[in-house]
């Protein structure tokens, strides 16, 4: 028997569509998901108010609809055309000619633009950039014995982190977060769009003039010879899922390890429980909570329900992740989650995206491994959005520390004079999304994460001082938190 997805509910089964936006969702996503499991693996949703969709909940499911471009492929644009311009998920979905986009033959080609470019990061580099950048932010709130974790730390560090990978200087970084905040966030998301616009036009006209050992200047040199507004949207998509993805990966995994009693009983044990917190984060409560997001060209029948022809299905990969049918108790080095997708739109930064996390939760434990938190976790507030799962704030507490001085290391802050020096600015090659693993300890659904290994001109850098104008931005978003 098939059923319309968009069908009211018999029985008492729940609404018409279940709504994926507003604070009651956002504070409870599982037990939404566990209402929704009684209309089986695909379920009718609203992204925002009267934007319909429908939510792909089963994990089989949603292997079938992620490994399947030509049945469900990602161009939105049909679906778009019906769809107001102020319409608050719209900038998360409407069409941009990157590889997030596309399928087939233009697919390959963007995408390999994007993976070579992310090739050529060197790991060691990238674990310098967050360890330093790291250091300097606790610096600031070490002296004070609490902070938000969220706001002072994982807020920041992915975009001092991106700054240094992509060439950004602070001033459009800064733009640049502002506008993917927005986006996921859906609050003013039409300017929030025209501003993340902007400013990937700027660093690509910044990186055109003046090129240098950064993953901007090398998708602008790559043979696939993308056009400068190729360029901008394969920025868009690297930068969605390099800075919002990748904080609250962070902040979720410190908030495991500060509650969740299973990795609580030592914060300075080491690495193993960090990985182990990532891996029990990846599976229950990814930082991408449901996107994968894919348009029909005619009606199609999954699982027995009816998919109308140009309305999105979206995957749910925490919902699936979490399918009873797949429950395991032994999550530790299992990599075969659905948190950074599957198939040919697998995410192409997993391994970089977990090295950050895993990396600054590291440092931060090595810091000040007697974190506790400062509320309980029944008043930590979410973010509401469809699409993440974001903490608003992370306080904790701790026993104040001087600020930390590692011998030669380059990234240390300096007196602010106010002025700028002017200083430099596998069986699928897989979701475009996000951020990942270092290295599997099992396989993922399509092939074991890699690590990225070190090449020539690279973004290894010489243990030099960072430009006076990252230090700045760094330094006066750490004072302005403190000061809040």
């Amino acid at each position: 028997m098939t059923f319309d997805s968009a069908a009211p509910a018999s029985g008492g089964a729940g609404p018409a569509r279940f709504p994926l936006y507003g604070p009651e969702f956002a504070a409870d996503p599982a037990a939404a998901y566990a209402r929704m499991r009684a209309r089986g693996p695909i379920v009718p949703v609203e992204l925002s108010p009267g934007v319909p969709a429908s939510l792909v909940i089963g994990y089989d499911t949603a292997l079938d609809v992620l490994r399947d471009p030509g049945t469900f492929p990602k161009d939105p644009r049909r679906w778009e055309a019906k769809i107001p311009a102020d319409c608050p998920v719209l900038p998360m979905m409407m069409y941009r000619p990157n590889c997030l986009f596309a399928d087939g033959a233009v697919h390959a080609r963007l995408r390999g633009a994007v993976t070579d470019s992310l090739a050529r990061v060197d790991a060691s580099a990238v674990r310098g950039y967050v360890e330093r950048n790291a250091d300097t932010l606790i610096d600031h709130f070490a002296p004070s014995g609490e902070a938000d974790l969220l706001g002072q730390y994982a807020q920041i560090l992915p975009l001092l982190v991106f700054n240094e990978l992509f060439g950004c200087p602070p001033d459009i970084g800064d733009r640049l977060v502002y506008g993917m905040r927005g986006i996921f966030d859906g609050v003013d998301a039409e300017k929030a769009n025209a501003e993340l616009t902007r400013g990937v036009a700027d660093l690509v006209a910044l990186k055109r003039e003046r090129p240098g050992a950064d993953v901007t200047s090398w998708l602008l040199d790559h043979p696939a010879e993308l056009t400068d507004e190729e360029v901008m949207h394969q920025l868009v998509v690297l930068q969605g899922g390099g800075t919002e993805p990748e904080q609250n990966l962070i902040a979720n995994g410190m908030r495991l390890l500060l509650y969740d009693d299973r990795f609580a009983g030592d914060l300075s044990g080491g690495s193993l429980p960090v990985e182990d917190a990532l891996d029990e984060i990846l599976w229950t409560d990814p930082p991408m909570a449901n996107y994968g997001v894919t348009y029909p060209r005619r009606d199609v029948e999954l699982a027995g329900v009816r998919l109308p022809a140009d309305e999105p299905v979206v995957v749910s990969f925490a919902a699936a992740n979490t399918d009873p049918s797949k429950a395991s108790e032994h999550r530790a080095g299992n990599r075969a989650h659905l948190a950074w997708s599957t198939g040919p739109h697998t995410c192409p930064a997993k391994g970089p995206a977990r090295l950050i996390a895993s990396t600054a939760i590291e440092r931060l434990l090595d810091r000040l491994p007697d974190l506790e938190p400062a509320v309980p976790v029944d008043r930590l507030e979410w973010r509401p959005g469809p699409f993440h799962r974001a903490l608003a704030a992370l306080p904790v507490r701790f026993p104040a520390e001087p600020v930390h001085t590692v011998p030669g290391a380059g990234a240390r802050p300096e007196a602010d004079t106010g002025t700028d020096s002017g200083a430099d600015s596998g069986e699928e090659r897989g979701e475009d999304t996000g951020a990942g693993a270092a290295r599997a300890s099992g396989p993922s659904p399509d092939e074991s994460d890699r690590d990225f290994p070190p090449v020539e001109e690279s973004t290894r850098r010489p243990e030099a001082a960072l430009p006076s104008r990252l230090r700045s931005l760094r330094d006066v978003l750490a004072r302005l938190w403190t000061r809040r």
